[in-house]
């Protein structure tokens, strides 16, 4: 079994310069996923981007809404408001892990997405392939017991896109972490 310890002064702190490079070129609605307490919401709220933030973590979110960030507690697979209008979702903080089921996620995150909408997804860096396993986050988010998680390599990311209907548009490494930026597939148009 890996242990993975989560960075907690990332998580609770605010964003960091690598996630204000990427924020910087989103417009809204943007949805983040997995939002924690709210420092991608607040760091979008403050470009004056519309956003929403969804956890199901009780801890999180009541640190959220403590400092005054539009978020609520559920689910992603939950329903959302806005469903299929979204400009961008988020998949920070290797997110793409929840449920530990990420093809059934990127199919849901899809269905959340505006048809011209973006899904940008923090991976593991190269070298890394599909782990399933699960994880604990008791201490930092309040939920008690164990949830299915999965972590995904930069070199899985198409192959999972793919089977989601989605395509990968880009992926880099940006301050040492890396991202993955998914579209919907676009259909072959039929010839005239």
């Amino acid at each position: 079994m890996r242990t993975v310890l989560l960075d907690l002064d990332r998580w609770a702190g605010p964003a960091t310069q690598t996630e204000h490079r990427i924020l910087d070129d989103l417009d809204g609605p943007v949805l983040d996923v997995g939002c924690g307490p709210g420092r991608l919401v607040a760091a979008l709220r403050e470009r004056g981007v519309k956003v929403l933030g969804i956890d199901a973590a009780p801890t999180a979110i009541a640190d959220a809404r403590s400092k005054g960030r539009r978020v609520v507690q559920r689910s992603v697979f939950d329903p959302i408001p806005r469903e299929g209008t979204w400009a961008s979702v988020l998949l920070f903080d290797g997110n793409i892990g929840i449920g530990g089921e990420p093809k059934r996620l990127l199919a849901r995150v899809r269905d959340l997405m505006a048809p011209d909408g973006c899904v940008i997804v923090e991976l593991e860096p190269p070298g890394a392939a599909i782990e399933v396993g699960v994880v604990e986050f008791e201490v930092a988010t309040g939920m008690v017991g164990w949830f299915p998680w999965c972590w995904i390599g930069t070199e899985e990311i198409a192959g999972l896109a793919n089977s989601s209907d989605l395509r990968v548009e880009d992926c880099q490494q940006i301050g040492g972490r890396w991202f993955a930026w998914l579209r919907r597939a676009r259909k072959p148009t039929a010839p005239s």
